[in-house]
């Protein structure tokens, strides 16, 4: 039984509700999460003996190649001299390092899911952070002692970052209104494209000025600061929370038709949910969109490099910006789509769809501008800019879709589809890493850029056709036959202690 609480007020007063508490700590907890996962992406250009690297692999088509890219987008004289740092890392070794962070990702992602549903996402959430935090701030000694250790550190932080979604899902099916979804959802995760700007701009900022080592110990330091906060402002439940008003904790409570005093969750109908055509195309969405996803937000900075020759610090803020302005537009248009379905303007399945379809189809024509444009610089930036901000549809989309069809599991069905969408994350490294070894031009890139256009055709089929924001039957079938079974049991109990006393 949920323990009682005294009601004192949430700790802001009327400054800001404790549900809104919640989704500022939560997308700053993305924020960090995301923020020391990328961190690498930026700090790996300063960290490289680029020059070692280049001579390794300098036979003769590869030196033909190298000169035929500096003809095809030109000297890398405007950007000054090669960058070099310690590490004599190939392509293929920088793809590995950059995947195995999806290794620890992949394996964690159901089992913090049941223990968020079951036990408490407020602790599956610390944990997630505070792994991120100790082995982000041993990166430079892991990096200098050998590889391995580096790739250790770095599946430690997939670990943690698998659980975030899923617990996060659990907090929010517990704390946001219904009419309050798609909001506190954006909010909340957007967090990752505000953790991305923030941490390729300092982290730019940082590896061009003090050396690639402070991108980890001042952003791991930093970032320890949230996990104070995160257990002294936050519980699982309203009904758990003293720093709250009754009148707040009554509206959130009767909007989700919560009952205090039940912990006990259902078990997950497993046949029931992996037979759900709504659940499936989430599934298609989730992981073909990570696939775009993952291609913009992990090689970007190369392609910058390798292609249109920015330096470290041009690098972090061309490909920074986009993501500030991800999140914006992410905020405005969950806010717009709230509103409408509030006034019963537009359905919960219409504002899933319309979200999913510009996080797709915008960046999908985007990269087959960018196909095509070669070496025109501005150009190139502004189109990426476009297409990494309409990604932030798919907070107020198929990322919360999983809410609308089965609050009592949408930490376990966010762990399924994560699950299949942190495939795309081991994958595409490697694979960028195989497509560009010793071919690092425009027409490599554009193989690239059109394996991704096709995924982006499947989502959107997919999702068209077979998305729904209603909630599934059988998301409170299982919950109603445990109550009914639980009822008839206490009942029964009574009844045959009277009739033996009777006798």
């Amino acid at each position: 039984m949920t323990d009682r609480v005294p009601c004192r007020g949430n700790v802001l007063g009327k400054f800001m509700p404790a549900r809104y508490i919640l989704a500022v700590l939560g997308s700053i907890a993305m924020a960090i999460v995301y923020g020391l996962k990328v961190n690498l992406s930026v700090a790996m250009v300063a960290m490289l003996n680029h020059t070692a690297i280049s001579a390794a692999g300098a036979h003769n088509v590869t030196s033909n190649i190298a000169s035929n890219l500096t003809d095809e987008c030109g000297s890398d004289a405007e950007s000054g001299p090669p960058e070099d740092g310690p590490f004599n890392w190939s392509e293929p070794l920088q793809g590995t390092i950059l995947s195995c962070y999806f290794w620890g990702y992949f394996a964690s992602q159901l089992p913090g899911a049941r223990v968020a549903e079951k036990f408490s996402a407020k602790y599956v959430m610390l944990f997630s952070v505070a792994i991120n935090v100790v082995c982000t701030i041993l990166t430079p000694v892991a990096a200098k002692f050998h590889y391995i250790a580096m790739i250790f550190m770095r599946i430690g932080e997939g670990i943690g970052g698998g659980v975030t979604f899923p617990a996060m899902h659990v907090m929010l099916a517990a704390w946001a209104p219904t009419t309050e979804r798609s909001t506190m959802s954006a909010l909340v995760y957007a967090g990752t494209s505000l953790g991305t700007v923030m941490s390729m701009l300092l982290a730019g900022i940082l590896a061009g000025t003090l050396g690639w080592e402070s991108v980890f110990y001042v952003m791991g330091f930093a970032s320890a600061i949230w996990i104070v906060l995160w257990m002294w402002l936050v519980q699982d439940t309203p009904s758990k929370q003293p720093l709250i008003s009754q009148e707040e904790r009554n509206y959130i409570n009767s909007s989700l038709g919560s009952n205090e005093h039940e912990e006990e969750k259902p078990p997950v109908p497993w046949r029931r949910v992996l037979t759900s055509a709504p659940f499936l195309a989430i599934l298609v969405a989730h992981t073909c969109s990570n696939w775009g996803w993952y291609t913009l937000l992990i090689e970007t900075s190369f392609y910058f490099k390798q292609v249109l020759h920015f330096n470290i610090k041009e690098n972090a803020v061309v490909s920074a910006i986009p993501f500030l302005t991800m999140w914006l537009f992410s905020m405005l248009l969950s806010k717009t789509l709230d509103a409408l379905r509030a006034r019963g303007k537009i359905s919960t399945t219409f504002a899933r769809k319309l979200s999913t379809l510009i996080a797709s189809a915008i960046p999908m024509v985007c990269l087959f501008a960018l196909c095509y444009i070669g070496c025109r610089r501005t150009l190139a930036v502004f189109i990426m800019g476009i297409g990494i901000t309409s990604i932030g549809g798919m907070f107020c989309g198929f990322l919360s879709n999983h809410i609308d069809i089965a609050p009592n599991y949408a930490g376990t069905l966010m762990a399924i589809t994560n699950t299949a969408a942190t495939l795309p994350g081991i994958i595409m490294p490697i694979f960028v890493g195989a497509i560009t070894h010793g071919n690092q031009t425009i027409g490599a890139w554009r193989v690239i850029f059109f394996v991704t256009i096709a995924l982006y055709i499947i989502e959107i089929f997919a999702y068209t056709f077979f998305g729904s924001g209603e909630e599934q039957p059988w998301n409170k079938k299982q919950a109603r036959e445990l109550v009914s079974i639980a009822s008839t049991k206490a009942e029964n109990t009574p009844l045959k202690q009277n009739d033996n006393r009777n006798d």
